[in-house]
């Protein structure tokens, strides 16, 4: 295959090319300032930020592992405590359970969404469950207004995983928003992408925010005075600074990926199953994900005739290694599905129409016998 005529799943350099000039000047201004960590750049993000999902306050991390485990640190449940959490999420939201010293509880999620099932939540409370924790994966909002309304019932802690959805929204409300704590990763290749690891926790509630701005950074907010256990974890000048010059953008990032979206509803074949679209939701793709019975035929033929694709994800986490002990239960059937017939599709701002539109029609031909034979 040429490689002229490769689509790539995610190429970030284009993605970042439409910014270039903007993004040298902040990093020149960074530079030039002499001030590299916890300075005016993380101040002004913060605030940028804090107005864009809508909440009172925005504290930003190094990464989005450690604003989930920062937040649940800082809820002060009893060690030891039940934390409900979806059986398909990617495994960096468990790990944070465990490394906040808590016990995750795998719920399966719902198979058209890959997003926790409100519906489960029940069988799976203990008289050990203090808080949820749910993810937004791929883009689309959880079902908050009944997850909300069931941890309410029953006095539970509400942490959102939101490093795939930044923008998202339920009815008129974005994600990280709808608990305690909302968790964000700016990863590289999230639809708002640092250009290195960086992360942000957004909330409402003024006791949460002051702690959190503690222990981000040693415990600490006045030099030498350390009021907790903390531990250095803080969004640096620079990646902040690059955030600002995205953050302008990322309304039209997401509007193109949704532009992008649309060609796949209008263009894949019926054996695809494709996301499903409610009308009080807005998705932001951060992945399209699709699920098809011959994924791994499927993802070989498009890469054979230069369509690269990803598997979001290929081993769920109770069949992890590292998992081994640490989670109850060992069947989770939906998850199982989830993780054997999802095929991530390029979707990316550096994508264009014409891309996708090869994509799907790439696709067709497989299902019309040339590649599932």
């Amino acid at each position: 295959m040429n490689e002229s005529l490769t689509i790539e799943y995610e190429s970030l350099a284009r993605s970042n090319d439409a910014f270039m000039a903007d993004l040298e000047a902040a990093a020149t201004r960074v530079i030039r300032s002499g001030w590299y960590v916890l300075g005016q750049e993380v101040n002004a993000f913060e605030t940028e930020f804090a107005h864009y999902v809508g909440a009172r306050h925005c504290i930003g991390v190094a990464n989005g592992l450690d604003a989930l485990i920062l937040s649940i640190e800082a809820l002060d449940l009893p060690k030891g405590s039940d934390i409900l959490v979806a059986s398909n999420t990617y495994i960096a939201t468990i790990l944070a359970i465990v490394r906040a010293g808590h016990n995750p509880v795998l719920v399966e999620p719902e198979l058209a969404t890959f997003n926790m099932d409100p519906a489960r939540l029940p069988h799976a409370m203990t008289s050990n469950t203090r808080a949820i924790c749910v993810t937004h994966l791929f883009g689309k909002t959880c079902r908050m207004d009944a997850i909300g309304a069931f941890a309410d019932a029953h006095g539970l802690k509400v942490v959102e995983d939101c490093a795939q959805s930044h923008g998202a929204r339920l009815g008129n409300q974005m994600t990280g928003t709808f608990g305690d704590a909302g968790c964000f990763s700016f990863y590289p290749t999230k639809n708002l992408g640092a250009i290195g690891d960086a992360g942000a926790i957004v909330t409402n509630d003024d006791a949460l925010a002051d702690r959190l701005r503690h222990t981000r950074n040693y415990g600490s907010k006045q030099k030498y005075v350390n009021r907790y256990i903390g531990q250095n974890s803080r969004l640096d000048e620079m990646q902040a600074a690059l955030l600002r010059v995205k953050l302008r953008h990322l309304d039209n990032m997401t509007e193109h990926k949704r532009t992008l979206a649309e060609v796949y509803f209008s263009h894949l074949p019926d054996s695809v199953e494709m996301p499903v679209r409610r009308p009080d939701e807005y998705d932001v793709f951060h992945i399209y994900g699709i699920r098809h019975p011959q994924r791994d035929a499927l993802r070989q033929y498009l890469l054979a005739r230069g369509v690269k694709t990803e598997i979001h994800y290929p081993i769920p986490p109770h069949q992890q290694e590292a998992m081994r002990g640490l989670l109850s239960g060992r069947y989770y059937p939906i998850a199982e599905e989830l993780h054997a017939t999802e095929l991530s599709l390029p979707v990316s701002f550096g994508h264009t129409i014409e891309d996708v539109t090869r994509v799907a029609a790439t696709i067709k031909e497989f299902d019309h016998g040339s590649g599932a034979s």
